[in-house]
This record gives structure tokens, C-alpha cells and sequence, in this order.
């Protein structure tokens, strides 16, 4: 493992126990060129997944991309870390057990979208602005009317 700070090659791992979800390892690493510490995760990977943009550009799946983007959307929301964590993980199992390669990001953020819904109302809304790029009070108006029509 290349150290993040000095790109030396040669690391140690220090300490190594699993998350408090068990759907990773957690290393704690030392470099031997600076003496810099730092945390790696280890995590299983059943299929490398790329992402079909609406634009047809295509990219690798990046984990952690999507976590930012939920991150954004559930600032300042009542909702620790580990809940994020296990969302995330539930949606990259989903995305590997469809069985294909390529996904959509349309996928993707409906995906999100169900998991916000069920977790948080105001990080849905603020998901739904962005993913379904809202131009302004109307996007918003009428998603809420629809929203509304929906709760029993």
C-alpha cells in the first residue's frame, strides 16, 4: 500500500479488526519512509461496475462518490455515520446483485432516492433537488404536492 502523504511503497499494517457492521476491515497502517499513520478498508467486491451517465460517458463506480452525495443531502439530519454506512452497502449489494457490469446512474440514484425516502423526508427532498435537477420554487412545489399525495 502506497503511504497517501509521501507515496512511499513500503507500508505496515499495525492493527487490523473488522467495522462495526462487518462488511469491511479495518487497517491501520504505518509508513516506513515518514512514519505517517493512516486507516484503509478492505471490502469484498463481488464485480467491478461502471456507470453509464445520461450523457453515454462511462465510468468506474465509485463507492465513495455516492456516500458524498448522500452525506450532502442528510447534513445537519438527525442521522449517525453507521446508518449512512449501512445504506450504502445495501445499494452497492443491490447494484452487484443485478448481475450486470454496467449500470445506470439512473439506477443508481433511484436507489438512493427509495433509502432516503425511508430514512429521512428532509434528505429525500434534497436528494430529489439535485438528481432530479429542480430549477426552481415550482420543481419544488409540485414535488411536495406529489409527496403529499402519497402519504396515507
Amino acid at each position: 500500500m502506497r503511504c497517501p502523504f509521501c507515496t512511499h511503497e513500503d507500508t505496515q499494517v499495525k492493527d487490523s479488526r473488522p467495522t462495526d457492521d462487518n462488511a469491511a476491515i479495518r487497517r491501520r497502517r504505518i509508513c516506513s519512509g515518514c512514519g505517517a499513520r493512516f486507516t484503509t478498508f478492505e471490502r469484498v467486491q463481488l464485480r467491478e461496475l461502471n456507470v453509464t451517465k445520461s450523457n453515454g460517458e462511462r465510468e468506474a463506480f465509485d463507492r465513495e462518490k455516492l456516500q458524498r452525495s448522500m452525506l450532502v443531502a442528510l447534513r445537519k439530519r438527525p442521522i449517525e455515520g453507521s446508518q449512512l454506512d449501512r445504506i450504502v452497502n445495501s445499494i452497492v449489494r443491490q447494484l452487484e446483485s443485478l448481475g450486470e457490469s454496467d449500470i445506470s446512474s439512473r439506477q443508481i440514484g433511484e436507489l438512493a432516492m427509495t433509502a432516503l425516502e425511508q430514512l429521512d423526508s428532509v434528505a429525500y427532498v434534497r436528494y430529489a433537488s439535485v438528481y432530479r435537477d429542480f430549477r426552481g420554487a415550482d420543481d419544488f412545489n409540485d414535488f411536495l404536492g406529489k409527496l403529499r399525495m402519497d402519504v396515507p
